[in-house]
């Protein structure tokens, strides 16, 4: 079987680390210094509450270079926008079940099973982290085993767990196979391409009288884990786009 490995190729440039309204600055400065420790440059912000900011600077010890290029987005989804594999960290238990993953299988899926993937490693607030409906746009809650009694990590330090676990698996990274057949030849869908189609299922939902508008929100977050966890490519979308449209025709023609 041939191999390739392209050697000038950053094994860490398709992941972001994505901190969703971070109230202390300081905390973002000592993320950037923990990515930088990893050689993770791609850091975006979602409505921080101050930035930019001297503290952050200075917490950054040298990875002020992160922060200046650090992308800022006033929404989730705008962040995660382009990315075909998304991650949420939480250090709390849910009552909903969504696939879990630890930092070591999240290094794994990242790197060595979706290199070539845009991913975004999502992290919550410092004193309530992520909430439900901001979990609903992720593939994977990733949990950091420690203390039951003491779990409550500092952001900083859960990202330089999980950045530490990334930059590890570069090691294990093998030589290319070149794809045999039509493996590879469809990205996944992304964030926005995703969003467009929960709409669309959503509206097609109710054309269809299977749901009323404005009730069945939980069947709504059951669909969106059906449908994260099979992780769709862009064919597989408008094969479902197309039997939609098709469904809401009919729905119509009556």
């Amino acid at each position: 079987m041939p191999f390739f490995h392209d050697k000038g190729d950053d094994l860490l440039s398709h992941i972001k680390i994505v901190l969703v309204e971070t109230t202390h600055p300081g905390n973002i400065g000592a993320v950037a210094r923990a990515m930088k420790n990893m050689t993770m440059t791609n850091l975006c912000l979602v409505a921080p509450k101050i930035f930019p900011s001297a503290e952050a600077t200075a917490r950054a010890s040298g990875a002020d270079d992160i922060l200046a290029k650090a992308a800022i987005c006033q929404t989730l989804s705008e962040a995660i926008a382009d990315c075909q594999l998304v991650i949420g960290a939480s250090a709390r238990c849910r009552t909903i079940s969504w696939p879990e993953v630890n930092p070591r299988q999240a290094a794994e899926l990242c790197v060595l099973s979706e290199p070539r993937q845009t991913v975004a490693i999502i992290f919550g607030r410092e004193n309530s982290g992520l909430k439900n409906h901001e979990l609903d746009l992720c593939h994977y809650l990733l949990r950091i085993p420690c203390n039951a009694d003491y779990s409550s990590l500092n952001i900083a330090a859960a990202v330089q767990v999980i950045c530490y676990e990334l930059f590890v698996a570069t090691n294990d990274v093998p030589e290319v196979a070149m794809p045999i057949g039509d493996k590879g030849e469809c990205p996944l869908a992304t964030g926005a391409q995703m969003a467009s189609f929960y709409g669309h299922l959503h509206e097609a939902l109710i054309d269809i009288g299977f749901m009323q508008p404005g009730k069945s929100k939980s069947i709504m977050r059951r669909l969106r884990r059906i449908y994260n966890r099979i992780q769709l490519d862009t064919k597989e979308l408008d094969i479902l786009r197309g039997i939609l449209r098709m469904s809401q025709d009919h729905q119509k023609s009556k």
